[in-house]
């Protein structure tokens, strides 16, 4: 029984330690990160637009969301919340220059992490690149080191692009 106890308190200090050692090395990484990635869709512009900003549609080909409610305020702002696997986060569109730009911006001050995206649709003869780049913020040091090191700043956009891309019946490759 005593050699369980040992065991038991030996990996509880190990977690213990391992969880100091990435908020230690969360806190010496910045807080703000820029990232961009793109890809080539044999679409127009105009259809990747529409299809990137018809936010109620998203669950239909994003694994990752499954609701997303519209609403907008007395100002006329469009905002929406996306439920997903790691919870719900609310955005609002801040930017919409139909088939060129667009901007979405995190609302949520509790989450740890906040940013926005700015989507770029340029024509390549009759097809689209689209470029997504993430300007964040991860207050959260150990989400920080997390983003940084286990997952990467532009895991999500890389899964939103890929999925994106299935949308079209295309398999794409962020770059």
């Amino acid at each position: 029984m005593k050699v369980v106890i040992i065991i038991i308190a030996g990996i509880i200090a190990a977690l213990m330690l391992a969880v100091l050692l990435m908020a230690l090395l969360g806190a010496r990484l910045p807080k703000q990160h820029s990232v961009s990635r793109s890809v080539l869709l044999h679409k127009s512009p105009e259809s990747v637009y529409a299809v990137a900003r018809d936010f109620a549609s998203m669950p239909k080909w994003r694994a990752d969301v499954r609701e997303v409610k519209i609403t907008t305020d007395g100002d006329g702002r469009l905002r929406f919340r996306e439920e997903g696997k790691h919870g719900s986060v609310n955005y609002e569109l801040t930017e919409d220059v139909p088939a060129h730009r667009m901007v979405t911006t995190i609302t949520d001050t509790d989450l740890g992490y906040a940013g926005k995206w700015t989507y770029v649709f340029v024509a390549e003869g009759p097809d689209t690149r689209l470029t997504i780049t993430e300007d964040g913020e991860v207050s959260n040091v150990i989400f920080r080191f997390l983003s940084r090191y286990a997952f990467g700043h532009s895991a999500t956009i890389d899964s939103y692009l890929t999925s994106l891309g299935k949308q079209y019946g295309e398999t794409v490759t962020p770059q």
